[in-house]
């Protein structure tokens, strides 16, 4: 969601009636990813107490949704005063509706050899063609791994630009869940991080809003089931969908296309595009066992491509594996370094490995690394990805898990795991270290690493992120309690700054399990709980945040952590403002201000006391506004912008006077509220925050009108 001055216009013209209140109610829960998001919700739960004269818990599913705008309803078109109140607000609350932006060309380059499938490009060629009669254009291409799927996919594509020239978007679904891939696509679409909505239902909402008038190409690669691209659907006339997958999807609605074998003529057309007529010729006498062999797999003909010449071909066994059969062929012509690489680095299902991560697997030089890694690519078998990096085919690295196990023993490819896990948790504690200094929920372990500012920290984090929660399991499955608990606590400024609640999800659930098990009652307990409480809030499963929280509060508490155990209870008050629940958040508020108290001036956390404190008389600020105390709130909110000033914290000074602009135009006090919204605008004009800046504009909206 946009709070912006240009970017919005109204869903419906009529805001009172039903469908427009829950339009508006739609509209501000989307847009919770950002602060000024979380204000308006916030906002939005005093407005709607207000109107019905009691407390109202926060919708949270489409059903509750419905059910508080139709009392919304009700209540405005009974009192006048009422709807002009809620007419103020509605008209404060923007929305693009869609994204406006202009799309990307993501798709993966088509190779330059191809050859044959011209009866699936024809068939592809009809589908984004036929009249649009309500079906969503949508190819299902599926066959067995190496046989070309996805460079069909690609080939296509590459085509087509004339066909597509809002974009061609592209989403590689391996191990990844809708929501994380829904924010890729979404950001292929020029949606910034902070303006995709938190949920899976709202970021497909906004997705197939988006693509409603656009001519856009969607090739969602390595999909595993129909269930898992289904919120990736757009029905809108000019989408054509691709889906990339092994086998059939049963219920997936999609034309679809089997992939099989080239024919001989055209597999040995390929091998003499990719290695040339002078090696095909000198091969002549191996040539036809070298076809057999391969199947009419493409990869295993482009693996087969640069050895032509070295050592005859196998005859092919019946019912041979040609994918299998290349990557063994492959392997044998490698050099005994570059093999135990292989070998040790595909031990595991790293989502993708750099050179220090190969190095650290295979406990060699970082740059000789980096040198067998570009050997084994030139092999075939690893995969280079688009930042740098290299990732296995699952038939290739299940090849070297097995020869892993025959040639380097039990004890050492063990070894190779922690060592890798091990470099994992190094860069992780490094960078947390690096991005929240000051923090006292980073662990303060010591690590060879170190990064330069807080930005490098955390953008390591960022792009580390699918390989830290990968060692978040190995550790786990290698009972290695310790790493498993250091890792998930070392995400908290991602979890913090960047968010990637989606995708840091596992790994604060196994981190959390892990200590219940392994470390009950302690401080570090408690801490995995709050930072799972908090994911789990940001993604709008209160529900499931509560518990979470109300266990990080148990654990503090019984390991002596008095500040932990005072932040555990006030994340559960913030946990009741996003709920509504505005009595109870300013309880849990109250009880937070009071464990305070058990810090000593010589304590852990006693220099961190006064902002604590201020921090919280904000919070109450906040819990008594939406309980429609105005006087009691301003008096809270006034003493917490008393500290911030005095202590230069711009940002923290801006919140609060949005806190009391909002106070105070809900009083009607609408000079007053220009004021401090004015205030905060200068307060914010160098810390680069435009959705607070784009909030305050639409505070001045409801002041002026």
């Amino acid at each position: 969601m946009r709070w912006a001055d240009d970017g919005g216009v109204h869903a419906v013209m009529d805001l009172l009636s039903t469908g427009a209140i829950g339009a508006v109610f739609g509209a501000v829960g989307s847009g919770m990813a950002s602060e000024a998001g979380k204000l308006a919700w916030e906002s939005a739960g005093g407005m709607v107490r207000r109107l019905a004269g009691r407390e109202v818990t926060a919708p949270a599913t489409p059903d509750e949704l419905d059910a508080v705008a139709r009392m919304v309803h009700d209540r405005v078109h009974d009192d006048p005063e009422l709807a002009l109140i809620w007419t103020r607000f509605a008209r404060g609350v923007r929305t693009p509706g869609r994204v406006t932006g202009p799309g990307r060309h993501c798709l993966p380059p088509a190779p330059r050899s191809f050859t044959d499938r011209q009866e699936a490009l024809k068939l592809l060629d009809k589908e984004a063609m036929r009249p649009f009669d309500g079906r969503p254009r949508l190819a299902l291409l599926h066959g067995p791994e190496g046989i070309g799927t996805s460079t069909l996919a690609h080939h296509w594509g590459a085509r087509q630009t004339h066909r597509f020239p809002d974009g061609q978007l592209y989403a590689d679904l391996r191990a990844l869940g809708p929501e994380p891939v829904l924010a890729t696509l979404l950001r292929q679409l020029g949606l910034p991080d902070e303006d995709i909505p938190p949920s899976a239902a709202d970021r497909s909402a906004l997705f197939r809003r988006s693509l409603s008038d656009r001519r856009v190409l969607v090739v969602l690669d390595h999909a595993r089931s129909a269930a898992q691209v289904q919120l990736l659907l757009a029905p809108a006339p000019d989408v054509v969908t691709l889906v990339v997958a092994r086998h059939p999807l049963a219920g997936l609605d999609a034309l679809r296309i089997p992939v099989g074998p080239l024919a001989r003529r055209d597999a040995k057309r390929l091998l003499t595009e990719l290695a040339g007529k002078p090696a095909v010729s000198a091969a002549r006498a191996t040539l036809p066992a070298v076809l057999d062999r391969c199947a009419g797999s493409p990869y295993a003909l482009r693996a087969a491509a640069p050895r032509l010449t070295m050592l005859p071909e196998t005859p092919a066994g019946p019912g041979d594996d040609p994918v299998s059969s290349a990557v063994e062929d492959s392997y044998r012509l490698l050099n005994p370094d570059a093999a135990r690489l292989y070998r040790l680095t595909g031990l595991y299902d790293w989502p993708a490995l750099d050179a220090r991560a190969a190095a650290r697997a295979a406990d060699i030089d970082e740059a000789e690394a980096a040198r067998l890694l570009d050997e084994l690519a030139d092999a075939l078998l690893v995969e280079r990805t688009d930042d740098g990096r290299y990732r296995y085919r699952p038939a290739v690295r299940a090849y070297a898990e097995r020869t892993a196990a025959a040639t380097d023993g039990i004890a050492a490819c063990s070894a190779a795991v922690s060592r890798t896990v091990q470099g994992y948790l190094q860069l992780a504690l490094a960078a947390a270290q690096a991005a929240l200094p000051e923090s006292w929920r980073v662990p303060s372990a010591t690590t060879p690493l170190s990064y330069e500012n807080r930005g490098a920290g955390v953008a390591a984090l960022a792009a580390e992120a699918p390989n830290l929660v990968q060692a978040v399991h190995a550790a786990e499955e290698f009972g290695d309690w310790d790493t498993v608990v250091l890792l998930g606590q070392a995400l908290w400024p991602l979890q913090l700054k960047a968010g990637h609640h989606d995708i840091l999800l596992p790994a604060l659930q196994a981190g959390a399990r892990t200590a219940d098990a392994h470390f009950p009652g302690t401080r570090t307990a408690g801490a995995l709980h709050a930072q799972l409480a908090h994911s789990l809030m940001e993604l709008r499963r209160w529900d499931e945040a509560e518990p979470e929280a109300l266990a990080a509060a148990r654990d503090e508490r019984a390991g002596g952590h008095v500040r932990g155990h005072a932040s555990a209870v006030e994340f559960l008050g913030l946990l009741r403002l996003r709920q509504w629940r505005f009595d109870e958040a300013y309880a849990a508020f109250d009880e937070a201000y009071t464990i305070l108290d058990g810090i000593g001036p010589g304590d852990e956390g006693a220099a961190d006391l006064p902002r604590a404190r201020a921090l919280l008389e904000r919070h109450r600020g906040r819990a008594l506004r939406g309980l429609g105390r105005q006087a009691e709130a301003v008096e809270r909110l006034e003493r917490a912008l008393a500290f911030f000033r005095t202590s230069g914290e711009a940002y923290n000074t801006a919140r609060t006077l949005t806190d009391l602009a909002e106070t105070r135009l809900n009083g009607g006090e609408f000079t007053a509220a220009r004021a401090l919204i004015d205030e905060a605008t200068i307060a914010l004009r160098d810390e680069k925050a435009e959705q607070h800046l784009a909030y305050l504009r639409s505070l001045r909206e409801r002041c002026d009108g």
